[in-house]
């Protein structure tokens, strides 16, 4: 059964399902929908054409849907979706879209959003992520799914953090962090390959001695982008077992707009 405290604010034109609960101090916009068994603990604010999914537990002062921080919005009925089992912890943002993208911004399942960080603009977060406390990543953003960043780093606009990598804490990213790295300094600089992160996961040996390599032709051999992907593209005959994670590293590096890390 939906709880709704008396002192929150639900536009009656809301869509709430089942079992959510809206505590103290809330307030629910016209054009937001939420799913089953979202807890919105208390003094939460979420407006704009905003869906959020089920089972999410959102903190005290979080603003999910909120106006884009950019000078050219102008009112625009862009989009915020949230998947499910998210936990956003207090003071968090959450930024709709806008029509200079495809006016929607995207966050996933299953991710940790400490307190007081920043999701802008059209950005897309995909699943299993963490953005520790005053972690900001600017508009047009893409983190993938599985990576983590550190306490706060910053992600210049239109970047991509990439699946499995780690940013270490007040980092400034300017350009493209591949995956399965270790990232850290300001400006961003690479550290190695994230083999901590990667065992967790449950990586295979033969996949983490292939991404080895990877690492290795990529960043110290001192060769170009084209000349380093030859080398990677061969390691598939001897590492079949991790051709989809050589293909991974290679398509990123590959085809980034702002470039990656070196």
């Amino acid at each position: 059964m939906t709880q709704i405290h008396p002192s929150a604010i639900v536009a009656p034109e809301a869509e709430i399902a089942d079992d959510v609960v809206i505590g103290p101090f809330c307030l629910v916009g016209p054009k937001v929908k939420i799913g089953a068994g979202t807890v919105f603990r208390s003094h939460v604010v979420v407006e704009g054409s905003t869906v959020i999914g089920e089972r999410n537990v959102v903190y005290a002062g979080a603003s999910i849907g909120c106006h884009p921080q950019d000078k050219k919005y102008r009112g625009e009925d862009t989009r915020l979706v949230v998947g499910d089992d998210n936990v956003i912890r207090e003071n968090c943002t959450m930024s709709i879209g806008t029509t200079q993208d495809e006016g929607l911004t995207t966050v996933g399942s299953r991710n940790l959003f400490m307190a007081n960080a920043h999701v802008a603009h059209d950005c897309h977060v995909g699943n299993d992520v963490i953005l520790a406390n005053n972690v900001a990543l600017g508009g047009h953003v893409r983190v993938d799914d599985h990576a983590i960043l550190g306490g706060q780093a910053a992600v210049h606009q239109f970047c991509r953090v990439g699946a499995y990598a780690m940013v270490g804490g007040a980092s400034g990213v300017l350009q493209d962090v591949p995956p399965y790295v270790i990232s850290h300094l300001n400006p961003c600089r690479v550290a190695g390959l994230n083999i901590v992160g990667l065992r967790r996961a449950g990586f295979t040996d033969e996949q983490i001695r292939a991404l080895r390599k990877a690492y290795g032709h990529f960043y110290r051999e001192n060769l170009t982008v084209k000349e380093a992907a030859v080398k990677i593209e061969a390691l598939k005959a001897d590492f079949p077992g991790a051709v989809n994670e050589i293909d991974h590293f290679l398509t990123f590096v590959t085809t980034s707009p702002r470039g990656v890390i070196r």
